[in-house]
């Protein structure tokens, strides 16, 4: 089942704790300001360690015009949308504000569940936003939700190793290959277990080599030449001797611990490995660098998946007009910034990324912004929790794969899955 792709991992504490401090001091204070003024607006989230923070200054900004309440999530990805989905199909009125997933929202939003965003709220929401993260928010032409951080994977590497860090993943692989020779640490660390995580890795590989695997319109099962270009790097890597032998298994956090451990020389993961590897191994720390995400095609730009968070407003909330200000101010570049320094979320919003606190905690800015430009979006469909699936289970194990055959099987079934034929919980 998926697990929380292209979210924090709550397994690690956040960014620098001088940053935290700083940041935190007057956003504490506001604590229990508005309590008891106006309507309450619940907000259905998942854990984040400082989000109660950003609604105590939100409350404070409202003035008593509303009091935002905090409604916690299961941690996991598949808990989340689970209870979810079964209060909104009851349609319970007690969700106002919901916490969606990047991949949720055609689904929600083809169920009648959220209400799209019109007006000045939709300007606002879409002021200054990243191309990608706004992406991630659209379905059939309307914003349904607004968005409040995103992330994307970066290639990290070990420059005592690697003077040069590889721009291909056939780069990647050679320099890995001549370490290995060398007698030196050579792994390059990769979610490869069956879960949402391998998805994620698949989709990047195939949009960077130009494919496509459902159609814009979420009708047709594409699964082109791109696909299975992707298919074939994916093969290529894993039975290349390049890899740990716990590949099949590893998620996020196998991946940062292999790097850790000092097995690794490259990792593909998300931002947050920087404070993690800052805060458990100092020492190697010096030597972990990074750069964006390494292409299929010599020359062209790895197209990475985009992963984040959005808020959208329940189409059963009683308090719509409160809920849009609400998320708002939730999602708003001061939040962004308090946000992105203390909980290890990328903003969505472009001018937050020179916010002079950006720089200590996100010296990876300017590539994580780059990839954002011009990111790739999983398929856009209200069948995606079923195509997921799907394809975990074709792509697994990766050294598994035989290229044209996975890639017509993968595109019958998700044909399947989307005209409801065998669909899947």
């Amino acid at each position: 089942m998926a697990q929380p792709t292209g979210r924090r991992p709550r397994w690690r504490r956040g960014l620098v704790a001088t940053a935290a401090a700083a940041l935190a001091a007057p956003l504490v204070a506001a604590c229990g300001a508005g309590a008891g003024g106006g309507v309450t607006i619940s907000v259905y989230y998942p854990p984040e360690q400082h989000f109660q923070n950003v609604i105590d200054q939100c409350n404070q900004q409202a003035n008593g015009a509303y009091h935002i309440e905090l409604l916690t999530a299961p941690r996991a990805a598949d808990g989340q949308r689970e209870q979810m989905v079964r209060r909104l199909a009851a349609g319970d009125t007690s969700l106002d504000i919901l916490g969606v997933d990047t991949t949720w929202t055609p689904e929600f939003a083809g169920a009648g569940w959220i209400v799209p965003w019109t007006g000045a709220n939709e300007a606002e929401a879409r002021r200054d936003v990243l191309a990608g993260p706004l992406a991630s928010a659209t379905y059939d032409g309307k914003l349904y939700a607004a968005t409040k951080h995103t992330n994307v994977q970066l290639l990290w590497y070990r420059d005592d190793l690697v003077s040069t860090p590889p721009s291909t993943w056939d780069e990647m692989i050679a320099d890995a290959q001549k370490l290995k020779q060398q007698g030196k640490s050579y792994k390059i660390a990769f979610t490869g277990a069956q879960y949402e995580g391998l998805v994620v890795g698949f989709n990047t590989l195939t949009a960077s080599a130009g494919g496509q695997l459902v159609s814009d319109d979420g009708a047709k099962a594409v699964v082109d030449d791109g696909a299975v270009k992707a298919l074939a790097m994916l093969k290529k890597f894993a039975t290349a001797g390049v890899t740990d032998a716990g590949l099949a298994s590893a998620q996020e956090q196998q991946v940062a611990l292999l790097m850790e451990g000092g097995d690794a020389a490259f990792e593909l993961n998300w931002p947050y490995v920087y404070a993690s590897m800052q805060q458990d191994k100092p020492d190697l720390f010096k030597h972990f660098k990074w750069t964006t995400y390494p292409s299929v095609i010599p020359g062209q730009p790895a197209k990475v998946t985009i992963g984040g968070e959005n808020l959208a407003i329940s189409a059963y909330s009683l308090h719509k007009d409160e809920a849009f200000k609400a998320a708002l101010c939730l999602r708003s570049p001061q939040m962004q910034d308090y946000s992105a320094v203390n909980d290890g979320v990328p903003p969505t919003v472009a001018s937050v990324y020179d916010a002079p606190d950006m720089a200590k905690a996100y010296p990876m800015k300017d590539d994580i912004k780059a990839e954002l430009a011009d990111a790739a979006s999983r398929p856009i469909t209200p069948a995606y929790q079923n195509v997921s699936t799907i394809m975990q289970n074709l792509l697994s194990p990766p050294s598994a794969i035989d290229p044209q055959s996975t890639a017509d099987q993968m595109r019958q079934a998700i044909q399947d899955a989307l005209d409801s034929k065998g669909v899947l919980p």
